[in-house]
């Protein structure tokens, strides 16, 4: 198995040059007042569907042999990554299956869907989405292309850190949301990399505290199915592979409550006029709560963007 180092991310971003967009990077002066400090917000939201995961699924997908491309990538997702990897498949020419919980959001759905891949559905409470991929792996012979566990996942993860670090003039503070760690993990090799002396911190619901209590113990913890409105972070637990990442690279994890969730996400539509998803708003949520200490100059990644208009409404 490939290590994940700074090297790979570095290679990963020649790779992604031309095909992810480089993100923009935004600010706000209201909330740099209430805070102290200057917040710069690296805004995944903007990137092709909808979020950070295209950089992973690209990077793993492209480096496919011909021979695997054939037979095809099946993955499970709930919703951002199934996306990506539909997209990288129409991209690449690479037949495609998503195992999808039947509880995730209509829009990532659809959008999966529409990008050419074949959903299969599952209930949380019943199957697990491992043994499902499993099955197909076995029955069509197709790659396993996981949402977080796989080094060319995570070293296209991290370079939305390396581009935030070349945006940005010395950040001392990197916030990133976690579910699974791969772009927590990604990103603090690639920060650090480039500025050992910038701390990443994670950041994860109360709800859904896996990688934080794991963090706190060294030992892997889960957590199953956990009713947090950020979907992209009900993931069991981190992986075999992000696990020893997250506690070699990460300074730091931290919690925040729903309401301080939904309080982000307001923050950026009303304030901000950026559409955010529950997921994506952790290191708002973070700061805006007082989970986190400030530095003088905070780099926040904004993961994706990609709530359905009920969500964003109830959340409004």
């Amino acid at each position: 198995m490939r290590q994940v180092d700074f090297e790979s991310v570095a290679e990963a971003a020649r790779r992604l040059k031309g095909v992810a967009h480089e993100t923009p990077v935004t600010t706000s002066a209201t909330l740099n007042r209430m805070l102290s400090c200057e917040v710069f917000f690296k805004c995944e939201n903007l990137q092709r569907v909808g979020a950070f995961k295209f950089r992973g699924a690209y990077n793993a997908m492209s480096r496919l042999s011909q021979e695997e491309k054939r037979r095809g990538v099946v993955t499970y997702s709930s919703g951002n990554h199934a996306q990506a990897v539909a997209l990288v498949g129409r991209m690449l020419s690479i037949p495609t299956s998503v195992v999808m919980p039947s509880d995730a959001p209509e829009l990532k759905r659809a959008a999966t869907k529409a990008y050419g891949a074949d959903v299969l559905l599952y209930e949380p409470e019943k199957e697990t989405r491992e043994s499902i991929a499993e099955e197909l792996q076995q029955k069509r012979g197709c790659v396993l292309i996981p949402p977080f566990d796989h080094p060319d996942v995570i070293a296209g993860q991290g370079t939305a850190a390396l581009e935030l670090t070349r945006q940005v003039e010395d950040p001392e503070l990197i916030l990133v949301p976690c579910g699974g760690g791969g772009l927590l993990s990604g990103c603090a090799i690639a920060a650090k990399g480039r500025l050992p002396s910038c701390r990443v911190m994670g950041v994860e619901p109360e709800l859904a505290d896996d990688a934080a209590r794991s963090f706190r113990t060294g030992t892997l913890q889960t957590v199953h199915n956990p009713p947090t409105i950020a979907d992209g972070t009900r993931t069991a637990s981190l992986g075999r592979i992000t696990f020893p990442l997250v506690m070699a690279h990460v300074d730091d994890m931290v919690t925040v409550t729903e309401a301080a969730i939904r309080e982000a996400v307001r923050f950026f539509f009303y304030r901000m006029k950026l559409v955010v998803e529950p997921s994506g708003a952790l290191g708002l949520a973070a700061l805006m709560s007082g989970a986190v200490s400030p530095a003088k100059r905070v780099g926040v990644i904004v993961s994706g963007g990609n709530v359905d208009g009920a969500t964003m409404a109830r959340i409004l």
